[in-house]
């Protein structure tokens, strides 16, 4: 048998339609219940759904009448505030096409993104690092739109561009993925394929407003259902989650790998009488992080394999719970192959994740880069990047990656990107980048470079902080006499971990 998981395609998504629609479906029915509770440590400021809507379509009217029209680009500079998810949806429910950035962003890298997009404008907190551009709608003006009259929703196609996120490309250029308003559609199975998502679930994301995982698992997919999101207020203390977990009464409970780590290096008391289970993703879940968070709290940790060009895809979920080292498997409606150069491989053997075309979560493209869109395709899949293998149940096997695309808290860093802004620092001859491993399950990028001599690591340091988000950053920095190289001399990042680990005593 082939490595091919097709157990029939989900429901059409319908048409018109409108991604923030979607999300605020429940909001006639459940007008007065908590949709969004930001959380701290005695207290919360709920949102119901009535409130929640009128701030979003208000926002909508607000950036309309800013000058903003359907299919304008909005640039999101924004802090880790309730604002963000209300201007990110608000801009869609009118047509207008945010684009959700990092506030960890330098000034340069904003810089690059305004060329790459032209954007209509940018809506930006002032304490958020961005590029000079000539229309910024400011943080108080986006927050006073709230109260406008609500906009009527901008229906279309399913297969209009309703959303931009980047993501670090091979090749060192970050990459802007237009996804279309189906997008949110594919989503729902996740529901049932990954969360055990019901109405009455009060989910807590202990990650930023401005992250998209934090904006889709934690959010929208909640609301589209009618259940409540919880958020740590900005701020809140790792060491204060299991708190805010009991005395909220969260069932569910989704973070990065990293969250979890750090939670159970500092908590004792991981009683938790309400919660059900959690989500974790991000990065690859290692077997001891899960087994130390079944043991601290008697519930299971369901994982979710995906990447920026069609969110997750690949989960275990309450119904059907992982085995062994396995991601999971391929959620209802998903198709999903392990493929070698010939197509399909047999099942068990070794291949390239990919995913089908015709999944609605699929990007629509690069924007202004459709021929390395395109290059991703083979036939009618694409290539994740990602090695895996099927066994004969569907479950999928993560095996690496097929390039050295590293893993920093949860986002993807191409080595290129952190080596092209170091190669520009003075006394740098050659540099190399790299995760590595500095105590188990934890991983963090080194930069390795040759030159004259070793180079002052706070200088480094403080180079890295004005040029690179703060994800990207390498926390180490080896002075080498030569990199590693290949034949034909290219440089063997691959290579590199192991240099790391003969300078650390």
């Amino acid at each position: 048998m082939l490595s091919v998981f097709d157990q029939g395609p989900p429901p059409a998504c319908p048409s018109p339609f409108n991604l923030a629609a979607h999300v605020l479906r429940c909001a006639d029915r459940l007008s007065d219940k908590t949709a969004l509770s930001v959380v701290g440590s005695t207290d919360a400021r709920n949102w119901t759904y009535c409130e929640l809507r009128q701030a979003i379509l208000g926002t909508g009217t607000g950036l309309l009448n800013a000058g903003l029209k359907p299919g304008d680009i909005a640039l999101m500079r924004l802090g880790n505030t309730v604002d963000f998810p209300i201007a990110y949806l608000g801009a869609i429910a009118v047509g207008i096409v945010p684009v959700p950035t990092s506030s960890q962003l330098t000034e340069p890298e904003t810089e690059r993104m305004i060329k790459d997009l032209k954007p209509a404008a940018i809506l930006r907190d002032p304490q958020v690092a961005c590029a000079a551009h000539p229309v910024q709608i400011d943080l108080s003006d986006l927050a006073g739109m709230r109260d406008l009259p609500a906009a009527e929703y901008q229906m279309g196609s399913p297969d209009l561009m309703a959303y931009v996120v980047y993501t670090s490309g091979t090749s060192g250029k970050p990459r802007a993925v237009a996804h279309a308003h189906r997008a949110i559609w594919a989503r729902q199975m996740m529901v049932d394929g990954w969360y055990g998502l019901r109405e009455t679930d009060r989910l807590c994301h202990a990650g930023a407003f401005n992250w998209t995982y934090t904006l889709g698992t934690g959010l929208m997919d909640p609301w589209t259902i009618g259940a409540t999101a919880l958020i740590p207020a900005p701020g809140t203390d790792l060491t204060n989650l299991p708190a805010l977990l009991r005395h909220h009464q969260a069932t569910i409970f989704a973070a990065a790998p990293g969250v979890f780590r750090k939670v159970l290096s500092r908590q004792n008391d991981l009683h938790l009488p309400d919660l059900r289970h959690g989500l974790c993703a991000g990065e690859k879940l290692s077997r001891h992080l899960h087994e130390q968070w079944t043991q601290a709290t008697g519930t299971e940790l369901y994982e979710a394999y995906g990447m920026s060009e069609c969110s997750t895809f690949i989960s275990s979920s309450p119904a059907h719970p992982a085995r062994s080292d396995a991601l999971g498997q391929p959620q209802p409606g998903r198709r999903v192959a392990i493929l070698g150069p010939d197509g399909p491989v047999p099942q068990g053997q070794e291949g390239t994740i990919a995913v089908h075309r015709s999944d609605p979560g699929l990007m629509l493209t690069y924007l202004n880069a459709p021929d390395e869109a395109e290059a991703r395709m083979q036939d009618d899949w694409f290539l994740t990047g990602d090695q895996g293998a099927m066994a004969v149940d569907g479950q999928i096997t993560y095996l690496g990656r097929d390039d050295d695309m590293m893993n920093a808290g949860g986002y993807r860093v191409s080595p290129v990107e952190v080596e092209a802004a170091l190669s520009r620092y003075p006394g740098i001859a050659q540099v190399g980048a790299a995760a590595v491993e500095v105590r188990q399950d934890t991983f963090v990028i080194a930069a390795f470079y040759t030159g004259p001599e070793k180079l002052d690591d706070n200088a480094l340091r403080t180079y890295v902080e004005a040029n690179l988000a703060r994800y990207k950053q390498p926390r180490a920095f080896i002075h080498l006499p030569e990199l590693p190289t290949g034949g034909n001399g290219k440089l063997l990042r691959r290579a590199l971990p192991a240099y790391f680990k003969a300078t650390t005593p």
